[in-house]
């Protein structure tokens, strides 16, 4: 039996984004997948992360990576729809590796209703959603890892040119590249979401 888990990294964040990744792997190969150490990747450095990275790739079945945009991470937004955008790419994910059930980390504050709309969108059978999945499911925090080493990667490439510091609001680097860009040209570059408060601000918006 094939299980699924799913998890998302950079959804806070205002530069970049947003990553959804899955993993697929048989039920009786998931206990080494806690044998080799994996947990949430919040709870792992960024080494630590790039090494269970390819262990983890070396033991699941397949595994798959969606990145959604800025651009489109804004049109729903200003729709009040970003868990649903989540849920449509959570989806797509699952369809995409067809497992026999899945686990989701939900990041709406009713998981059943996160977890119903992602199975009616896949077209599959009740997709297990909770609260902090990623701590509790090692296929999900498995999935939280390939997600974030992804994420850290589409960053660094925005690094290589900006000096945008971590991308989240919070960061005083992030926010002091983007008030200079707007500044300077008017607007962010396409790279910055738009839609999050701190920036629409900064925009007058």
């Amino acid at each position: 039996m094939l299980i699924c888990g799913v998890d998302d990294a950079g959804r806070g964040s205002a530069i970049g984004p947003l990553v959804i990744a899955g993993i697929c792997i048989e039920r009786n190969k998931i206990k080494h997948l806690s044998e080799i150490g994996v947990k949430d990747s919040k709870q792992l450095t960024a080494r630590a992360r790039e090494n269970m990275y390819k262990k983890i790739l070396g033991l699941v079945d397949d595994y798959y990576v969606a990145r959604i945009p800025p651009s489109i991470i804004d049109k729903s937004v200003q729709k009040n729809q970003l868990n649903q955008l989540e849920a449509k790419y959570m989806a797509k994910v699952i369809a995409k590796l067809q497992p026999d059930s899945s686990y989701v980390d939900s990041c709406d504050v009713n998981p059943t209703r996160f977890g119903l709309l992602i199975s009616k969108l896949a077209q599959v059978d009740k997709v297990h959603s909770s609260h902090h999945a990623d701590r509790r499911f090692p296929v999900v925090s498995a999935a939280s890892i390939i997600a974030k080493v992804n994420r850290d990667k589409a960053i660094e490439k925005i690094r290589a040119n900006f000096d945008v510091g971590s991308g989240y609001p919070s960061d005083s680097k992030t926010m002091n590249f983007i008030k200079e860009a707007i500044t300077s040209n008017g607007i962010p570059p396409k790279f910055v979401r738009k839609s999050w408060k701190p920036v629409k601000i900064l925009l007058g918006a």
